[in-house]
């Protein structure tokens, strides 16, 4: 039963990642393939904070995403400023950079990873309990996005991404709603870093390299970019595959490159036989202002 709930935890901390992605990247239109670094940040942060200072947990998981927000914003800010393609490179530079000095900094870690992290429940509580925490946040995380996506920002934020320089001509500040988007998109993904980090007490630099990259960009393009479902189906199925893959009793060395031939390999085959994922997205608004029902 502990191996379920674990799964289910994984599951949830997924959903959340996928679907918050999907704000960056969907919604937002934002090439980004680092939301994983910012799970990272939100994962050390808290960790940090709770392990060598002290501060209590719940403080301490707020804190996580709000560190993670901030590293967006200094990511964002010179990157947005030149060209959107330059975030893309700007990312991946990034994300290998603070990954490198996590390695290298003892204080961190480094490369054999932090443990003993504070848990979030007292020692003994069921498993149970943190499943229905997971299970919650990724709920709330899921209604958030959905909120954004239907209201005024969302229906702001789809122009923007359309026409960018008739947006700008309305008047409207483009860049400070693509930063925006980028930092909440990324807080959100710090907050599950964060709830990781105290559930399973230790983190390790390879849970957030390329391969996860990969694995988070898999769950939004199968389920579906800008549908309010489809990353949390693909959250779903793709957490699933690599629990399939670990009974198929193979070298352990074959295992990361496996799963990364088959997110990868389910990207290119969804962008070319169904683009629209497997949930496909509706409008969020239309000409006439009305939102219209989402799959």
């Amino acid at each position: 039963m502990d191996y379920l709930y674990t799964v289910m935890i994984l599951v949830s901390l997924y959903v959340v990642l996928s679907t918050s992605f999907n704000l960056v990247i969907g919604y937002g239109g934002l090439v980004s393939i680092a939301h994983p670094i910012f799970y990272a940040i939100g994962a050390y942060g808290s960790a940090l904070l709770a392990k060598d200072l002290g501060v209590p947990v719940v403080v301490a998981l707020l804190a996580g995403a709000a560190i993670a927000g901030v590293a967006s914003i200094v990511l964002a800010l010179p990157s947005l400023r030149v060209s959107g393609d330059y975030l893309l490179i700007a990312s991946i530079g990034f994300q290998l950079g603070v990954l490198e000095v996590i390695k290298n900094v003892s204080w961190m870690g480094g490369a054999g990873g932090l443990s003993d992290i504070p848990g979030i429940l007292s020692p003994g509580t069921s498993k149970l309990v943190f499943t229905i925490i997971a299970v919650v946040v990724a709920v709330l995380a899921a209604w958030l996005v959905r909120r954004i996506a239907h209201g005024p920002f969302g229906r702001a934020l789809s122009a923007m991404r359309d026409d960018e320089l008739a947006f700008a001509a309305l008047g409207r500040n483009a860049m400070r709603m693509k930063v925006s988007t980028f930092a909440l998109g990324s807080a959100l993904a710090g907050f599950a870093g964060a709830l990781y980090a105290h559930y399973f007490r230790f983190v390790t630099p390879e849970q957030f390299d390329i391969l996860a990259s990969a694995a988070m960009l898999t769950m939004v393009v199968v389920g579906g970019l800008r549908s309010t479902w489809g990353p949390v189906v693909g959250a779903i199925l793709l957490q699933a595959l690599p629990q399939a893959i670990t009974f198929l009793d193979l070298p352990t060395r074959w295992l990361g490159p496996l799963q990364g031939l088959l997110f990868t390999g389910l990207v290119l085959v969804f962008m070319v036989v169904r683009p629209q994922g497997l949930v496909p997205a509706a409008r969020v608004w239309s000409a006439a202002g009305k939102e219209r029902p989402r799959g």
